[in-house]
């Protein structure tokens, strides 16, 4: 999965100037499931009043999950998500995204959340392939 990245916006990054409201720009558009994941759940903790949200349900497709995986692996993309949102993003296995305040980076709830404890608890078998 890759970014649909626009000539001009190329043609920035070759020149050494990219504006990083164009790079998210191109990753909203480029990776629509993985930003509407993220902001449903920025939305929530906003909702909610609340520092944490966390997906529980996998992608509905191979082609969602590819674009969730590409936007968290990346730290480029998964960086410029979390300096747009305002927020401090964690991921296990190849669907459960957590949003968290900054501020809960260093806390008991993120600390848990990252985990090997936690990510031992998450497998499933229909997960071992995702």
């Amino acid at each position: 999965m890759s970014l649909d990245v626009s000539p001009a916006l190329l043609e920035m990054a070759e020149r050494g100037e990219v504006d990083e409201r164009e790079f998210v720009d191109c990753v909203r558009t480029s990776l629509p499931y993985a930003w509407e994941l993220i902001s449903s759940l920025v939305a929530q903790t906003k909702v909610d009043g609340t520092d944490f949200a966390d997906n529980h349900v996998p992608p509905p497709s191979e082609q969602a999950r590819g674009q969730l995986l590409r936007a968290m692996a990346s730290d480029a993309i998964r960086g410029a998500l979390q300096r747009h949102f305002g927020v401090q993003l964690a991921f296990q296995n190849c669907h459960r995204v957590a949003v968290f305040a900054p501020s809960e980076k260093n806390g008991e709830r993120y600390r848990r959340f990252t985990s090997v404890r936690a990510q031992l608890l998450n497998q499933s078998p229909e997960l071992r392939d995702c």
